[in-house]
């Protein structure tokens, strides 16, 4: 592994970024990223940071913080272990860098630069003054493949166009919730001849768990799940079943009947949420009953069933919590209306 410095000094809420653009055999060619370099024999980190910061742009760093380790992997490359560093007050005057060029840049405009995808996720942990962290991020031929945060694997998502097909950016999670970037979701609605009243059908909702990070104690679709980067709707519907509901179903016994485009903005937990899902909506007849099922007690807190026209009569005049879409459930009832009309469906 090769030991490396990366800071990023800050300035009336800007940091100072360097668009490498200079260098032919760059790993960072045309990226924007902070200042630092590789350790010399002998130094420290701090020394490292201090003579970098130095030769790169002509400042001295008088006030810095140590702020994590980046395990940063990439294709056959060397491996790096950076030491990553902030810096707020230094002295001197800024200038010509050989590797790049040098600028101030706001922090609420570092989306528009031409990132690495998991700085992104250091650059949040930064604004929320995380204590000292220890992330990995593994790159081939530049998209993020992997993300662990002090040991713990972050869920990756690929971030899709207007038609549901991947872009070949992917983004953590909370991130894509966060700029409202367009992700993959499998939805599936558990249904059964009517029981609670005669006639028509039943719905299994899920009442979401108060720990959720967004839409806690709100009753939702039977079972519904973000698609992990790589992998595709139908395989993540199944294991969804599985994971929340116990229910152990065949790809033929899922019903596609269309896929919705969902945009929701909100605030949970005092973060901003603005998630745009593309969902591949399923349906599936399982007459089960809700006590029969082993639900997954950190995501659900109940399964209830009810009837569909309750359902719907509900959303309309949110006499419950929930969080569903009108325009989904009135695609469900049509598909019912079809079995209803023809039930060798």
């Amino acid at each position: 592994m090769t030991l490396t410095t990366l800071c990023y000094v800050e300035k009336d809420d800007s940091y100072l970024m360097l668009h490498r653009i200079k260098k032919d055999k760059d790993i960072n060619k045309d990226k924007w990223i902070g200042i630092g370099g590789h350790f010399e024999s002998g130094e420290s980190p701090e020394e490292c940071l201090l003579r970098e910061a130095r030769e790169e742009t002509g400042l001295i760093l008088h006030s810095y913080r140590f702020r994590g380790i980046v395990t940063f992997l990439c294709d056959d490359i060397t491996d790096y272990y950076m030491c990553l560093y902030t810096a707020d007050n230094f002295s001197g005057t800024l200038k010509s860098c050989n590797e790049g060029t040098l600028e101030w840049v706001p922090k609420n405009k570092l989306t528009e630069l031409n990132l690495w995808e998991g700085d992104l996720i250091f650059f949040q942990l930064l604004e929320e003054n995380a204590p000292f962290f220890s992330l990995k991020l593994c790159y081939r031929n530049n998209v993020l493949l992997e993300a662990v945060l002090d040991g713990k694997p972050l869920e990756l998502l690929d971030i899709v166009d207007s038609h549901g097909c991947p872009t070949g950016i992917v983004r953590e999670r909370s991130l894509a919730h966060r700029y409202g970037d367009r992700h993959r979701t499998s939805h599936v609605w558990i249904v059964r001849p009517g029981r609670t009243k005669k006639g028509g059908y039943d719905l299994l909702l899920q009442k979401r768990s108060q720990d959720k990070d967004s839409f806690p104690g709100c009753y939702d679709i039977s079972s519904a799940g973000h698609i992990p980067a790589g992998q595709d709707y139908l395989p993540s519907a199944l294991r969804e079943l599985e994971e929340e509901l116990g229910i152990s179903a065949l790809a033929e016994q899922l019903e596609f009947i269309g896929c919705y485009d969902s945009v929701c903005q909100s605030e949970f937990h005092g973060k901003p949420f603005h998630n745009h899902e593309y969902s591949a909506v399923y349906m599936l007849f399982c007459d089960m009953d809700a006590s029969a099922m082993t639900i997954q007690e950190e995501e659900i807190e109940e399964v209830i069933w009810m009837d569909y026209e309750d359902c719907l009569e509900g959303i309309k005049n949110n006499t419950f919590p929930h969080c569903i879409f009108m325009e989904e459930i009135k695609m469900l009832g049509r598909a019912l209306c079809r079995h209803a009309k023809d039930p060798a469906m």
